[in-house]
């Protein structure tokens, strides 16, 4: 699968590429974003405000995580109400399609979460490096 996050809308969308001239979008969800600012599940009356920004599949393949911090001088230009920064987990179906992980939102009270860098590597960067 291909995702692509939509930071300004709170998109994250899913693409299956597996035939690369014709891709299809398999799953979408929405959290933060400028216009929506569409909330976590776990707190449903508290708005987040920015959107997917740095993203990390699992090896598996079975979960995406992302934060909504990219760079200080952005985030400050984009929301100048101040980040609150946080990262979520969707969870993948096998087929296709994502889901947001109720259970799971961490906020970064004071400090802006960015890179995810999960333990034995991830999908997209550091695979190479283990067997």
């Amino acid at each position: 699968f291909l995702y692509v996050s939509c930071w300004a809308t709170g998109e994250m969308r899913q693409y299956d590429v597996s035939d690369p001239f014709n891709p299809r979008l398999t799953g979408s969800v929405h959290l933060g974003g400028i216009v929506r600012q569409t909330p976590h599940p776990k707190k449903p009356s508290e708005p987040l405000n920015g959107g997917p920004q740095m993203v990390e599949v699992s090896r598996d393949g079975r979960r995406v995580y992302f934060t909504n911090s990219l760079y200080v001088p952005w985030d400050e230009q984009f929301y100048p109400e101040g980040l609150r920064s946080w990262m979520v987990q969707l969870d993948v179906a096998p087929q296709g399609g994502i889901s947001v992980n109720r259970n799971f939102l961490v906020e970064f009270a004071g400090a802006r979460g960015h890179q995810v860098r999960l333990d034995g590597g991830d999908a997209s960067s550091d695979s190479f490096c283990f067997p």
